[in-house]
């Protein structure tokens, strides 16, 4: 039996498919009309070079939020195959999600598996870390985290340094968002070219040009 990682290319699904102990068969990725993964606002081509350097196939779809739920259960039916049996998500405290995932996985008859659900926040985040996991936040919130916290590497200095705002330590409430770029699931290394610092409607974003 296999099961489908929710993917968002960042810290929470990334931990949640290495702790899940169960063969991944593929992810599964939603993207904006722009292109890009909605809040965490990078390229799909990022979320390409994931797929392609933990060896998995990768359905990517299209969607607005107006039908994000029909869209996100074609996306995952698209991807399933005969003995996938369950998906995987990295949701850690926020019960409307963890209810809305429920709905989904009762729709589509496959078991929901939430290896983060319930546990500390800052004891997940340091678990990212010392498994060797490397990241960097690629969005935050301008009015929580600003403009020095983009570009910046998930690391034990950021962790100390995220317990001294007050914020979520993992980002939950959307303080700020992620992209993997190494660690124990990649085959390489995801190396990034060009970058810049963009603020838009009231959040800072990576805007990633180049990547190898």
């Amino acid at each position: 039996m296999t099961a489908l990682v929710s993917w968002s290319g960042g810290k929470d699904s990334c931990l949640a498919a290495y702790t899940a102990g169960i063969e991944m068969c593929g992810l599964v990725n939603t993207i904006s009309e722009y292109e890009r993964v909605r809040f965490h606002g990078v390229r799909k081509e990022l979320i390409q070079a994931q797929a392609a350097s933990l060896g998995l196939p990768l359905i990517q779809r299209e969607t607005r939020g107006e039908r994000y739920r029909e869209d996100y259960i074609k996306a995952v039916s698209a991807a399933r195959q005969a003995d996938t049996h369950a998906l995987v998500l990295g949701d850690i405290h926020l019960e409307p999600c963890l209810t809305w995932a429920q709905g989904v996985c009762a729709e589509l008859a496959l078991d929901l598996v939430e290896p983060l659900w319930g546990r500390e926040p800052e004891e997940i985040l340091r678990e990212f870390i010392d498994t060797g996991f490397e990241a960097v936040v690629v969005s935050t919130q301008a009015n929580l985290l600003g403009e020095k916290w983009i570009g910046r590497t998930l690391d034990h200095a950021f962790l100390e340094d995220i317990l001294k705002t007050g914020c979520d330590p993992c980002g939950e409430n959307g303080e700020y968002h992620t992209l993997v770029l190494d660690g124990p699931l990649f085959s390489r290394r995801i190396e990034l070219l060009e970058t810049r610092k963009v603020l838009r409607e009231g959040y800072w974003f990576l805007d990633i040009r180049g990547l190898r």
